[in-house]
């Protein structure tokens, strides 16, 4: 008779009992409890799935000479004024909590900024909330408009937050495909297919982060109709809005609630992470109607007070004097972007034009090689880190996100190793098939 297989350590159902993780410890009771613990855990905490973002960099930090096209964080430093305005709110002994709304002066610069460039009137004592970026905005707003069973539709691919922030505020998320067919534009006839007596929010994110896509102001106008005819509440994540290129850079980028149909049933968000080089500054804000942004401001008391003193300082500096900084890393940005695209698709990967952020989304299935495999074998035989592009959605398989937030030389590198790569990849299928 055969022996007994031999014992292993308990296993926790991560999600909903379609995958599993095994509870790490030596000691059975210790495991045993474990186990106990997990099954305590709120249902949002155990469904909620990891970012399918970190797992790749946290592989590449083990290795050498990796070049890294997946982080979406900008390789410039700080301007240099945003710094000095940080160290000077220190040395002035500015290092206590701020009004929890944020300083006034950066909420009135904000307000300015978004009438100038955009047409649009918030008003700065009663409209706008400074962040702990935008990611602190985003979960605010989700708690402020989502009871639970209400839906949020939200069109992917998109970042990989977006939709747990929904889960944890109790939402429950309806994903819209966008196309590449359409440019990964969302249309309203893709949104209204969608839509239950449930749908209470849209949540649109453009420029897109992992498609680099821009929505054009007559697909936006259409949708506007569509949400207003619904009764439907809007939330709009700009964060990419001054970086957009080409077409899209000479029509401007349009800033949804400068549509009047949907200024008063928006919330817009956005910071200085990525065009002004601040990610590790955390800060951002958000521009809602008085009873929202009540509502997000009591959230936002209980749960953080207020934004980092010295980063506002630093933001408010950066809205008078860094805007010429902007946009000459806009322009980098742009020729990074011609020459990653262009590469791509001499590699034999057909790649979508982004107009905006700092992303590509080439198709990688002439490889014969689904996503995952892809961005696995690539690393660990190129030392070319990329994210899945399936990790944004369904509608990102057969596809990989690529960040050209990076030098010009490794970007160049990078280019060689995959088409490298993409070309031993089709020749292992040929000699298979």
């Amino acid at each position: 008779m055969a022996a007994p297989a031999e014992e292993g350590p308990p296993r926790c159902p991560a999600t909903r009992g379609e995958r599993y993780i095994s509870v790490p410890s030596t000691d059975l009771r210790l495991t045993r409890m474990a186990v106990s613990l997990y099954e305590r855990l709120s249902e949002r905490a155990r469904t909620v799935p990891p970012s399918g973002i970190r797992r790749f960099f946290e592989i590449a930090a083990t290795m050498e000479n990796v070049i890294s096209l997946g982080i979406g964080e900008p390789d410039f430093v700080t301007p240099r004024p945003i710094i000095d305005a940080g160290i000077r709110s220190l040395e002035e002994g500015r290092t206590g909590y701020t009004s929890n709304a944020g300083i006034r002066e950066l909420r009135d610069a904000i307000s300015a900024e978004i009438r100038s460039r955009y047409g649009v009137g918030y008003d700065a004592g009663s409209e706008i909330l400074v962040t702990v970026g935008v990611s602190e905005a985003l979960q605010l707003a989700m708690l402020a408009l989502l009871d639970p069973g209400d839906e949020i539709l939200i069109p992917e691919p998109c970042f990989v937050s977006y939709g747990p922030a929904a889960v944890f505020a109790g939402g429950n998320v309806v994903y819209v495909p966008a196309r590449v067919e359409n440019d990964f534009q969302v249309t309203a006839a893709d949104i209204e297919s969608r839509i239950t007596e449930r749908t209470k929010v849209l949540f649109l994110s453009y420029p897109s982060n992992p498609t680099g896509a821009v929505l054009r102001r007559e697909t936006l106008e259409e949708i506007a109709e569509l949400v207003v005819r619904h009764d439907l509440l809007v939330l709009s994540d700009e964060i990419y809005d001054r970086l957009v290129y080409g077409d899209a850079h000479r029509a401007g980028h349009t800033c949804l609630p400068s549509i009047p149909a949907l200024r008063d049933r928006t919330v817009l968000l956005g910071g200085f992470s990525k065009s002004f080089a601040m990610t590790g500054w955390r800060i951002g804000y958000a521009c809602a109607p008085r009873p929202i942004y009540d509502a997000m401001y009591k959230a936002h008391q209980y749960i953080v007070m207020s934004a980092p003193t010295m980063a506002q300082w630093g933001a408010l500096e950066g809205l008078a004097s860094c805007q010429e900084d902007v946009e000459r890393m806009r322009l980098d940005y742009d020729a990074r972007r011609r020459v990653i695209v262009d590469g791509f698709r001499a590699a034999g990967l057909p790649t979508f034009e982004p107009e905006g952020a700092f992303y590509c989304f080439p198709d990688i299935r002439s490889t014969g090689l689904d996503s995952e495999t892809f961005a696995q074998r690539l690393l660990h035989e190129e030392h070319v880190a990329v994210v899945p592009g399936d990790a944004f959605g369904p509608s990102g398989a057969g596809y990989v996100r690529c960040s050209y937030a990076t030098s010009m030389e490794k970007i160049e590198e990078a280019i060689r190793r995959v088409a490298r790569f993409a070309e031993r990849c089709r020749a292992e299928t040929l000699a298979v098939g």
